[in-house]
């Protein structure tokens, strides 16, 4: 070995050690999120309890709500593959005095289904989506459409607790649920490993190559 190829060696062998270490980080990210996403989905099935108190972490929890549909409601316009546009149906329920905001599901766009009055047991997830950023027009009040769910923008137009309980039972006809689950929360660790294990082999063939160029210059 040349005195002139010490230095390219050297450079090759701790760039790709820096890009190894960087995908064994998020190999270990990977499994960090796994485990998280596991205690969601474990949350998110598991027996229903009474309506918690407005505060406190509740997000996921499972609940069971007992109260009375008033009739109010609002629509966020949503598309789901292979059924296309439609609406999730937001609406109030009055559970012993409180009012807060119920995700009833999904109704095909062109179809009616009129929201009734009167008491329900309602079983679902409390949540608090986050679908709002610059990009999401402004919904239109006059026609009660939304195009996110902006809990606490809907709670206010409804008058309500920015409480939001999505149903994962059916709770109206001809309404179809769209129960929360984890589907949404990204993973993305794996692509970032493989991005960086990749780009690692790529550095080192490099490596090798102009260091195979260097020997064969001064042979």
């Amino acid at each position: 070995m040349t005195a002139r190829m010490i230095l390219p060696m050297l450079f090759g062998l701790i760039g790709a050690a820096i890009l190894i270490g960087l995908g064994t980080w998020q190999v270990q990210r990977l499994a960090w999120k796994q485990g998280v996403l596991a205690e969601i989905d474990a949350r998110i099935a598991a027996d229903p309890v009474p309506l918690p108190g407005p505060g406190g972490e509740w997000r996921y929890t499972p609940v069971r709500a007992e109260g009375r549909l008033t009739g109010e409601s609002l629509r966020v316009l949503v598309s789901r593959k292979q059924v296309g546009a439609g609406y999730r149906r937001i609406a109030v329920l009055d559970v012993a005095g409180r009012r807060v905001l119920v995700d009833l599901g999904f109704v095909p766009e062109g179809e009616q289904v009129d929201l009734p009055q009167g008491p329900v047991t309602v079983i679902g997830n409390l949540h608090l989506p986050q679908e709002v950023d610059s990009y999401t027009p402004a919904p239109d009040l006059a026609k009660g459409l939304w195009f996110a769910r902006d809990v606490p923008a809907m709670a206010k137009a409804l008058n309500t607790e920015p409480t939001l309980i999505i149903a994962r039972a059916p709770v109206v006809d001809g309404i179809e649920p769209l129960p929360v689950d984890s589907s949404a929360i990204p993973n993305d660790h794996l692509g970032y490993a493989i991005t960086w294990f990749s780009l690692a082999v790529v550095w080192l063939g490099m490596t090798v190559l102009y260091l195979w160029r260097i020997r064969r210059r001064t042979a």
